[in-house]
């Protein structure tokens, strides 16, 4: 079974799916587009964030069997389609639960003791003790939206506090001993601190708005380490400068990128985001909530630990237990699922598998035949013409083949110099080691290396 995986994660996620008999492959630079031309080949993807999922992807994974997210939610998958594909959907919420309540417990002790506000005031000289009194959180009712995996984890950090601690979620029955569930009215009339533990779905985009905040029977604080976009940021900054919201805690913004790691997509600052930099009670973070030392490799261990179990080899076929995640369950947030239909899935994985086997039987793809024209072409003019870089031009590697060409022009023109006669011998073996490399590389081989993943020298 041949899993690509499109984002670099802890190393054990690919030790462990080779040891477990799995055939990995890497692939973290090249375009999307360019992944679409080569996944019909794997069975299954592994990624973080690094593009979206949609509809043409999946048409162009026609033997995909599984998309495995390094996290929590699958906003960026188009689940549905996926889903209708039989392709199994895997998550990782157990992996960063804990670092995710850990940090949204740490922001709220920041925000209701000041102390980042102190910190800067104490290092500039300022020494003021009655003005900065802080807030107990005993004694206060938590109220907590969306209460599964982060929600559940934050609730359980929050015993020792000596406070109430309440939850909402639209699925029933989801309480427990560290939160009791109740109604949205209830929740909205005895809260004084709110955290947001919802995924990105319709139903959540922009759920914190004016008017949900002005539901409140009393100013409180909110805490959000789930999506950004669940939050109206205009919303959210009237609701500060009126006092409604007492602070804020923000890990994650609704102006970030779907990848999560960048900001704005227009590179402008939007006024509010101005406002929220500038406040003091306000304390930004750049979505690292689930981003530990330890949550790295707890995501990557939950991930292959539920692709073992999920999909296991029995000679030298494929087989899929047909079960509906948990995960997806609640990423969906009460949507409701999607209705599945087993002899379906069973017929369309039996498909799927006979094209992936009779695929072995048939001429090399379009992109390999092109990769060896490539790899022949190059190999010789790097092994006759290396000291001018043009191999470095055939492969599409443009600064690398002009830094070369450079110093064949600088050989030349210096040649009447022992210098200029070093750095013809220097490009010329530059050029030589790379073109028998090339030429000895076999066709797939070369592709991986150099064309899909673009490695520039040798």
């Amino acid at each position: 079974m041949k899993i690509l995986h499109l984002d670099k994660n802890h190393p054990l996620l690919i030790e462990q799916l080779t040891a477990a008999g799995f055939e990995n492959d890497e692939n973290y630079y090249a375009p999307k587009d360019a992944i679409e031309q080569i996944i019909h080949q794997y069975d299954g993807i592994v990624l973080r964030s690094r593009f979206k999922i949609d509809k043409a992807f999946l048409d162009a994974a026609t033997n995909l069997k599984f998309i495995g997210r390094v996290g929590a939610g699958l906003e960026n998958i188009d689940c549905e389609y996926a889903e209708q594909k039989g392709i199994k959907l895997i998550a990782a919420p157990e992996g960063n639960r804990t670092a995710v309540a850990e940090h949204a417990l740490g922001m709220l002790l920041n925000l209701m003791n000041k102390l980042s506000f102190v910190d800067k005031e104490v290092r500039n000289g300022v020494w003021k003790r009655e003005e900065n009194r802080g807030i107990e959180i005993e004694g206060k009712t938590v109220g907590i939206i969306g209460y599964g995996n982060m929600g559940k984890a934050f609730a359980q950090r929050l015993k020792g506090f000596n406070c109430k601690v309440i939850c909402f979620d639209i699925k029933p029955n989801v309480g427990d001993a560290n939160a009791q569930q109740v109604s949205l009215d209830y929740l909205h009339l005895h809260s004084d601190i709110l955290s947001l533990h919802t995924p990105e779905t319709p139903d959540t985009h922009h759920y914190i708005n004016k008017d949900f905040i002005n539901g409140f029977a009393k100013s409180f604080w909110l805490i959000n380490t789930a999506r950004g976009k669940s939050v109206c940021t205009d919303d959210l900054v009237d609701a500060l400068k009126s006092g409604k919201i007492k602070g804020a805690g923000l890990d994650v913004l609704e102006y970030e990128k779907s990848s999560f790691e960048n900001m704005f997509s227009d590179n402008e600052m939007p006024d509010a985001f101005r406002y929220l930099i500038s406040a003091e009670n306000v304390l930004l973070s750049p979505h690292i909530a689930g981003w530990t030392m330890e949550s790295k490799e707890k995501l990557a261990q939950v991930i292959v630990d539920k692709i073992i179990a999920i999909f296991k080899k029995n000679n030298n076929l494929l087989t899929m237990e047909n079960q509906n995640s948990e995960e997806r369950k609640e990423e969906q947030w009460h949507t409701g699922p999607n209705p599945s239909n087993f002899n379906q899935q069973q017929n369309q994985y039996g498909n799927q598998q006979n094209n992936y086997q009779n695929n072995n039987y048939q001429a090399p793809p379009s992109y390999i035949q092109n990769a060896n024209s490539k790899k022949i072409l190059a190999g010789i003019l790097a092994i006759f013409l290396g000291h001018l870089g043009i191999h470095k031009f055939v492969l599409g590697y443009n600064t690398e083949g002009i830094i070369l060409l450079i110093m064949g022009l600088v050989g030349y023109v210096t040649a009447c110099f022992i210098v200029g006669y070093f750095v013809l011998f220097v490009a010329g073996v530059i050029g030589l080691i790379e073109g028998i490399i090339y030429l000895t590389k076999s066709d797939e081989d070369f592709f991986n290396t150099y064309i899909r993943n673009r490695k520039p020298w040798f």
